[in-house]
Formats: C-alpha cells, sequence, structure tokens
C-alpha cells in the first residue's frame, strides 16, 4: 500500500488538505491524519498539491504516416508522459485504406503492450460500408471502444467526405460512441497546395498558407451542422483558429453537445516560426493545423477559460531530421507532426495558472477530468475519489525548468518549446498505485501500462442533442 500525507489535494471541483491511501491500484481511503497500515510506502507531499493524473486524450504513437513510421513508440512515449506527469493517454487506431478496423485495432493493442502508463483508443473511420458498421458495433460491445476519429483532412490518404460522416456519426450515436473530427477543409487545402507548388513555393512556410484558417472554421461548422442534423453529440480535435471557436460556441449557445480539443502547442506559439531559422528549423514546426498568428491564441485561451473549449492535448507526433528531410523539394511531403507530451501540464500550468488565466481547479479540468467525463473514464480517471484509479501527481507549482531536447525523455531530436523556461514540475507521479517517477528517476517498466477499456454511452447520451435536432427538422418543414 502507498500513503500520501500532507498534500494539498486538488481535484476540478476543490482544494482542501487530506491524505490519500492506494492499494491494489485504487484509492481506497481520503481524509485527514489517516494511519499507515503496516509495510505501507509513505510519500510525504507537504507543500506539494495532489492532482489526478494528467490525460493526453490526442497523441500518435509509432503511427505510420506520410510514408514514415513516428519515431516515438508506446513504451517511449507514456515514459516522457508519467516524466511530465501524464497517466494515461488516448491514441488513434488507423485502418489500412480500405482495410478492417478490428485488424488495425489488434495490430495497435500488439504495439502498446509495452506501454509503461495506461492507454485506450479511438479508431479512426476512413470509408464506409457493412464490415465497417459492424467492426465499429463489435469495437464498442466487446472491446472497450466508444470514440471514432473522422479526418476531414488529407484527401487522398484519410480524408472523408460527408457521406462517410453522416453514415458513421449516426451509427456511432445509435451505439453511443462519440465521434471525434479533424476539421480542415481537404479539397481547399489540396488545392491550395497545388497552387503554391505551381508558384515554386516549394518550402515549409507554405504549409500554413495551404492551411488558412478559414479551411478550419468552414470544415468545423460543417461538421457541426452534420452532427446537429443527427441529434449527435460531437467533438472537434485541435482548434487551432478564433473561427473554429467562434462556431463551437455558437453552437453551444444553441444548446448542441461539441466539445473542443486545444493543443499545448498552438495556445503558446505562433506561426513565426515558419519564417525564421533554417530549412529544418521550420520544417519541423510542420504540424495539421499549422501553428497560427498571435490573434488566434487569444480566442482558444478564452475558449478555455469560459468552458466553451474542453481538454487540453498534444496531437504527439513524432519524426525527427532525416524523416523530415523528405519534405525538402516540396512541403507537402514534409510529414506532418510535432512533440509535447511531456510538457503539455507544466506548460498549461506556467502560461494558464501562473499568468491567472486559469485557477488551479481548473487546470486540473482542462488537463484531465474533462477528458475523462467526455470518454466515459469519470469517476475512475481524472478524480481522487475512494474506488478511482490510484493515479496521482504530486506537483510543484513553484519548481521552474527550462525545457529542451536535450534533457527530454522524448524520442526525438528536438523540442518546439525549446528555451522555455516553465513553473510546474511533478516531483511524483503514481501510476495504478505505484511510484512511477519520484525527482526524475523513472520506477515505471515496459509493460506496466494497462488497457482503458471505456464502456458506451446510455440512453441519455441519445438524448443530448435531440432538442436542438427537432428545432432543426421543425425549422426546415415551416
Amino acid at each position: 500500500m502507498l500513503l500520501i500525507r500532507g498534500g494539498l489535494l486538488t481535484d476540478s471541483e476543490r482544494q482542501y488538505r487530506a491524505d490519500i491511501l492506494c492499494g491494489g491500484g485504487r484509492i481506497v481511503a481520503v481524509g485527514p491524519d489517516l494511519d499507515a497500515p503496516l509495510a505501507c510506502e509513505v510519500v510525504e507531499a507537504g507543500g506539494l498539491l495532489v492532482i489526478p493524473g494528467g490525460i493526453d486524450p490526442h497523441t500518435h504513437m509509432e503511427m505510420p504516416f506520410m510514408g514514415e513510421v513516428a519515431s516515438e513508440d508506446f513504451e517511449s512515449g507514456t515514459v516522457a508522459g508519467l516524466a511530465g506527469g501524464t497517466t494515461t493517454i488516448l491514441d488513434f487506431v488507423i485502418p489500412a485504406p480500405g482495410g478492417s478496423l478490428l485488424d488495425a485495432y489488434r495490430d495497435w493493442r500488439g504495439k502498446a503492450e509495452k506501454a509503461v502508463a495506461d492507454y485506450g483508443f479511438h479508431v479512426a473511420v476512413t470509408h464506409w460500408d457493412e464490415r465497417v458498421k459492424e467492426e465499429m458495433a463489435v469495437l464498442t460491445r466487446e472491446h472497450g471502444v466508444n470514440s471514432f476519429k473522422h479526418f476531414m483532412a488529407y484527401k487522398g490518404a484519410l480524408m472523408v467526405d460527408d457521406d462517410v460522416l453522416l453514415h458513421s456519426i449516426r451509427h456511432a450515436l445509435d451505439l453511443g460512441a462519440l465521434c471525434n473530427v479533424h476539421a480542415e477543409n481537404g479539397d481547399a487545402v489540396a488545392w491550395l497546395q497545388q497552387e503554391l507548388l505551381a508558384e515554386g513555393l516549394t518550402g515549409p512556410e507554405s504549409h500554413p498558407r495551404s492551411r488558412p484558417a478559414a479551411v478550419e472554421g468552414e470544415a468545423a461548422q460543417r461538421a457541426i451542422a452534420i452532427a446537429g442534423l443527427l441529434g449527435a453529440p460531437i467533438y472537434i480535435v485541435h482548434v487551432s483558429t478564433r473561427d473554429a471557436a467562434e462556431a463551437i460556441a455558437r453552437a453551444r449557445a444553441a444548446g448542441q453537445r461539441v466539445y473542443g480539443e486545444v493543443l499545448a502547442q498552438h495556445l503558446v506559439i505562433d506561426d513565426s516560426v515558419y519564417e525564421t531559422g533554417d530549412w529544418l528549423a521550420r520544417a519541423r514546426h510542420v504540424m495539421s493545423p499549422p501553428f497560427r498568428p498571435r490573434a488566434h491564441q487569444e480566442a482558444l485561451w478564452a475558449g478555455l477559460v469560459s468552458g466553451q473549449l474542453h481538454t487540453t492535448a498534444t496531437d504527439h507526433c513524432c519524426f525527427c531530421a532525416p524523416q523530415k528531410e523528405k519534405g525538402r523539394n516540396d512541403f507537402t511531403k514534409i510529414p506532418n507532426g510535432t512533440p509535447g507530451i511531456e510538457d503539455r501540464m507544466s506548460v498549461l500550468w506556467h502560461h494558464g495558472v501562473r499568468s491567472g488565466r486559469l485557477t488551479p481547479m481548473e487546470f486540473v479540468a482542462v488537463t484531465s477530468a474533462n477528458s475523462a467525463k467526455i470518454f466515459n473514464m469519470f469517476p475512475r480517471k481524472g478524480s481522487l475519489a475512494v474506488g478511482a484509479d490510484a493515479d496521482l501527481v504530486l506537483w510543484d507549482g513553484e519548481a521552474t525548468r527550462t525545457i529542451s531536447a536535450a534533457a527530454s525523455r522524448q524520442r526525438v531530436d528536438y523540442n518546439v518549446f525549446e528555451g522555455m523556461t516553465v513553473a510546474g514540475v511533478a516531483r511524483t507521479v503514481i501510476s495504478g498505485g505505484r511510484i512511477a517517477v519520484h525527482d526524475g528517476d523513472l520506477r515505471a517498466r515496459r509493460g506496466d501500462g494497462r488497457y482503458v477499456a471505456r464502456p458506451c454511452f446510455g440512453p441519455d447520451f441519445r438524448a443530448r442533442s435531440a432538442q436542438v435536432r427537432n428545432a432543426q427538422v421543425g425549422s426546415a418543414l415551416a
């Protein structure tokens, strides 16, 4: 057993002084001055916050993409996550073109057996037929998958059209599963890419020009409209623009269940990274959606503060210099992706809590509890309640560190936050009731991570947007 003594417990609702006793991988008691059972390990948390372990709801470990495979695997990636206070990830299963969702799911489960921290999966739907329909049902019934991903971008590869969205979102709703959407107009992006290449603009600086804010805003609005027509909740991943944030806010104001995710990178890095440094420095920042003009950052922060945006993630997808070099003469061939899993929580604490934008409780909400609630893991995850998984972080909000690739556990040769000094350090990280990291010393081992099966939602889920759908249909028939 493990006793955490004297910390300031901080969940998404309140702060209070208490001890936490862990046993069998769960929290078994919470209260002041708990007695330590015989042979119980005691960790002193005086002067520290005790928070639920972070949840990163958007990662891509060892993902095959654009002719390369991401350099981070499930072992190294979850080690990096633990070092920064993230104890659970939700990764993405990507089927082969026209392939089986179940086969891809089994492949990703095999890859993830070496994970050091807990993990679950969203499964991508990249085409539609009767086999996809049946396999979605099997995944929800038998394998603990309750979320499906759709790419509106990457034409000729992962992109789906509106017909697939309609079929998949409707079927997921019937199953009690939530659909995720990468909202960028893939047709518009492909057209802009060809226009830029025809003009001889082949460098990384053309990447953001091919994906202006309007293509994200349009796609987000279209996905929201489709979900509203069907009466289905929807989750928009990596919101990077004021356009998309405002589309989400409008829909929520009308009573529609729309959830928005923000990347830590988009909150603090702007598009000037595509105009400075050598080719490789600019190529390292090629991700989709790209980094935006600074004005969009304030809209994202405002969304988090107001509750119109809900979760923070990283879209952690690492490609090293030789892989980025694939696009040396054509920016459309630069593998898209940046790292971030190790630094997300420190960046959010420093630029969110220390800046006065977020309270410590709101920090817990956007780094852990909201993801647990949206993806039906709460209160097992994201909570300090008795019975919850003993995934805990002893957080030092005053300690500082300077972020660098050299000091990182991420398996990639750069860091987009390089040189940034941040307050907020995970002193001790507890995963499944065991000390996983203590003062930088890794104690967790390969294979310690557990698969998190997530049950589907009940009948209330299917009713959440019914009123909006009924209003829309009634208006159309009037």
